[in-house]
């Protein structure tokens, strides 16, 4: 394009055309597009552990697409029975208890101890208004995120407790087949996520805090019940008479509790996960209860009516899902929601409606 100061009026100025931008991207570029590996290769790579191959796996599990789904399912259908050979620990507790960094000194402990690989599995809290996570669980996991023998995969709750629920138990038996023998479940530690976690574990552990104002606010009889042990953190410094105070507080609210099914008392300990201090009695403890519970025969039970109520669980969501996306139900869920704003109805019965349409649908 000719320059306007060029013309015969602009006498004695010359503009030059200037030089022609190269683009962005370079053209010699080759673009190799990673080849997506089929369900028998996923599986055998797994099986190897390889740990990419496991990463590419959950993946495809936390997707919502249904082919993704479809396929995941394949994979875990096929390494079902390389699954099972683990001890899964859930971990708990309030935020600021310190659940990373304790799990980064105990998962460092058990595979310096017991040799082993370890897997990893955190759920981070989703923002309610953008559905993001930092996803920054690794970043305070130090010692385990340089580990060999350790896989960290955090994943975003996204406000759906129930699906990351199901979504992390059906990893966990991706990581069993890819050798892990060492499975920890960090819950949000919020809420119901803490009776997920148990439906899912061997043995659950609570994280407490003493010297934060009221020891006796965490005695909460519902999380108090499913745990198989608790254990103060920050006992260092002027902070030990306060966790001794609040171990002896929680040893007898204990005793109000009615006995586990398991038979098993759960144990209180201190301990600090800033120093590792504590850090043996509470492996000691763990696999204590891991031999009392397979001398009695609960540990197997456990395991059964986990997978028991896993199969319910997946009847549910997918005749949760089934409904929603049914066609006619999608076109009717406004109307129904505008008579029931409107006071035509109450909610029970908008919703009854709806149902009774979805089951006539069913039946024809």
């Amino acid at each position: 394009m000719d320059h306007p100061e060029n013309s015969s009026e602009y006498a004695g100025l010359q503009v030059n055309s200037g030089v022609k931008q190269p683009p962005i991207v370079n053209p010699y570029l080759r673009r190799n597009r990673r080849r997506e590996l089929s369900v028998a290769e996923m599986v055998e790579g797994i099986i190897k552990g390889d740990v990419t191959i496991l990463s590419q796996a959950v993946t495809l599990i936390e997707s919502v697409n249904p082919e993704h789904q479809a396929r995941a399912q394949e994979v875990i259908n096929k390494c079902l029975p390389y699954s099972g050979r683990s001890v899964r620990i859930g971990i708990s507790g309030v935020p600021g208890a310190g659940k990373s960094t304790s799990i980064d000194e105990f998962g460092i402990h058990v595979l310096k101890e017991k040799g082993g690989k370890l897997a990893v599995l955190a759920i981070d809290p989703s923002s309610e208004r953008t559905k993001g996570s930092i996803l920054g669980d690794k970043t305070r996991m130090e010692k385990l995120a340089l580990h060999p023998d350790s896989f960290i995969r955090p994943s975003p709750s996204a406000g759906s407790l129930g699906g990351v629920a199901r979504k992390t138990r059906e990893t966990i038996i991706l990581c069993e087949a890819a050798g892990f023998d060492k499975i920890f479940v960090e819950t949000v530690g919020v809420g119901q996520s803490e009776t997920a976690c148990h439906s899912m574990v061997d043995f659950f552990l609570l994280i407490q805090v003493a010297g934060t104002g009221d020891e006796l606010q965490g005695i909460k009889r519902g999380i108090m019940e499913i745990s198989d042990g608790i254990v103060i953190n920050k006992c260092d410094g002027d902070n030990v008479d306060r966790c001794h105070m609040a171990a002896t507080n929680f040893r007898n609210a204990l005793h109000f509790f009615p006995m586990p099914d398991s038979g098993w008392t759960p144990k209180v300990l201190c301990y600090s996960g800033f120093y590792g201090t504590g850090v043996k009695e509470i492996w000691d403890m763990i696999y204590q209860y891991f031999d009392f519970v397979k001398a009695n025969g609960y540990f197997e039970y456990r395991r059964n009516e986990q997978s028991k109520y896993w199969m319910y669980e997946s009847i549910n969501e997918h005749l949760r899902l089934n409904f929603y996306n049914n066609p006619q139900i999608k076109a009717q869920l406004q109307p129904a929601e505008q008579t029931v704003l409107a006071g035509q109805k109450t909610s029970f019965v908008a919703a009854q409606d709806l149902l009774d349409m979805y089951f006539e649908m069913l039946r024809k």
